[in-house]
């Protein structure tokens, strides 16, 4: 069974810096693009970036160019999202999501979805 556990999440000033985590189990790892979206409340969830299984392939959306890096490691089998320079926008529930093969855009291409962290940024 696949197991996808978010971590990380927590309340933080606008400005501040967070590191969310997720551990994959029950995959093989190294097939799987992975992705991190986000929901807020009221609102559809929002891709916020994805990585191909070899790191080669990294996907942002517009909303957090140039702030927030993802990376992976396969043979700890997990994926982090850095996450800097947070707006009180960027409050929501993130989720990380595992798609066979290249990673993509589309929540509805992912796979399996973890429960998600909530992040919370204070103005």
């Amino acid at each position: 069974q696949v197991h996808l556990v978010e971590s990380g999440g927590g309340l933080v000033q606008a400005g501040g810096s967070l590191r969310l985590s997720c551990e994959a189990s029950g995959l093989i790892f190294s097939n799987y693009g992975m992705g991190w979206f986000r929901q807020a409340p009221g609102k559809d969830h929002e891709f916020v970036a994805a990585i191909d299984w070899g790191s080669g392939v990294k996907l942002y959306g517009d909303s957090v160019k140039g702030r927030f890096t993802i990376s992976r490691d396969n043979d700890q089998r997990m994926v982090w999202l850095q996450m800097k320079s947070l707006k009180p926008e960027d409050t929501a529930v993130y989720f990380c999501a595992a798609k066979l093969h290249a990673p993509r855009e589309a929540r509805e291409e992912y796979d399996y979805w973890g429960l998600g962290t909530q992040v919370t940024v204070s103005s």
